[in-house]
């Protein structure tokens, strides 16, 4: 797929604490047609530092996308949602929760919280890959993602 000239890479912001987790994300995406540019923290607190654009993160551009996992330290992904949702200058980002939760609470939750929607990680590496490419299908092609 070219870019447009005035089209700007896709940035996704991977918010994922499991080390193997961001690198089959990353591999995943490896061979990918669209232009994106992929950033990742790895807890709650450094999810809001980088989408408030504090610290280390003052010269990041906001994100495109979110791809959010629940079970976070320091701050857990609910909370962070709750707070991405209720931020005017958020609010309108897609989250995506991609877990390994399949509790029904979490799932309920999660779209009370007004999630973009939610999946359940697959411990099964092709399927990981697949699901990962179908949100890259959706998200970053289908999609017309709200200007920044």
């Amino acid at each position: 797929m070219t870019l447009e000239m005035d089209e700007k890479p896709k940035i996704i912001l991977l918010v994922e604490d499991n080390k193997a987790d961001i690198r089959l994300v990353q591999e995943a995406l490896k061979n990918s047609s669209i232009t994106y540019q992929m950033e990742t923290v790895r807890d709650g607190v450094a999810a809001m530092a980088y989408l408030h654009q504090e610290g280390e993160y003052a010269d990041v551009l906001r994100p495109d996308l979110i791809v959010l996992d629940l079970n976070l330290p320091k701050k857990d992904g609910r909370e962070v949602l709750a707070e991405i949702k209720n931020n005017p200058q958020l609010k309108r980002i897609p989250v995506i929760v991609l877990t390994t939760s399949k509790n029904e609470d979490d799932i309920y939750q999660s779209y009370e919280l007004n999630a973009n929607c939610f999946i359940t990680k697959s411990r099964n590496l092709n399927q990981l890959f697949m699901i990962v490419r179908r949100i890259e299908e959706f998200w970053l092609t289908t999609v017309t993602l709200p200007p920044q």
